[in-house]
């Protein structure tokens, strides 16, 4: 586990929760439902629209984003499930885009914060194809330290897996982790954290940078 995540998260989701109760945007009262189930929650909503998008066009109309909603167990009425499609659906033709979607529900996040999350993936991502993966790992992270290869558990490439796990999308692990997926997960870990030089000096920290 990436140093300080696993506390963020947890104090996340409570704060989630208890944020639920106030507030009465639909967006951000989706984001909190998410956000409830910690950093890869809103990953985890992302990858059942995935998997209902059966003709891969990247869209969903509402019946499918409510039975989306329905599967990841997001107990949301159907009002209000309309009003948040209608936000989505700018020109009003029924159905709201993927990735659009993705980026208005992803805790929003000063420039300062996002550079300093791509420094950190830049420094993961060896090969600079944009993609972190194992062998990405090899270079930068020491799997030695790791209480389950002390013990002779793991092999050094199953801790890398589990720590490349973590960043991954929950029902999607493929064990490459995107530029998309490293942001989702921090965009996460952020909405914990107040202020900017807090959350640099946590990412400085945690990955030497």
């Amino acid at each position: 586990q990436m140093p300080g995540t696993a506390r963020h998260d947890r104090e996340m989701a409570i704060q989630a929760k208890r944020n639920l109760s106030k507030t009465t945007d639909p967006i951000e009262r989706l984001r909190l439902h998410c956000l409830a189930r910690g950093s890869a929650g809103i990953k985890g909503l992302c990858r059942v629209f995935r998997i209902m998008d059966d003709d891969n066009s990247r869209t969903l109309d509402f019946k499918e984003f409510v039975k989306g909603l329905n599967e990841y167990a997001m107990m949301i009425d159907k009002e209000e499930a309309q009003e948040i499609f209608q936000i989505f659906d700018k020109d009003g033709n029924g159905i709201i885009d993927f990735d659009e979607f993705l980026v208005t529900l992803r805790p929003p996040m000063s420039n300062a914060r996002k550079e300093i999350i791509m420094q950190a993936f830049r420094k993961l991502d060896k090969s600079g194809d944009g993609v972190i993966t194992i062998e990405d790992l090899r270079g930068v992270y020491n799997a030695k330290h790791h209480p389950k290869y002390q013990n002779g558990d793991w092999t050094e490439d199953q801790v890398f897996r589990a720590f490349l796990d973590n960043f991954d999308s929950p029902y999607d692990k493929d064990g490459k982790v995107t530029t998309e997926e490293f942001m989702n997960y921090y965009a996460g870990v952020s909405a914990s954290i107040d202020t900017d030089v807090y959350f640099i000096i946590m990412m400085k920290n945690a990955w030497k940078l």
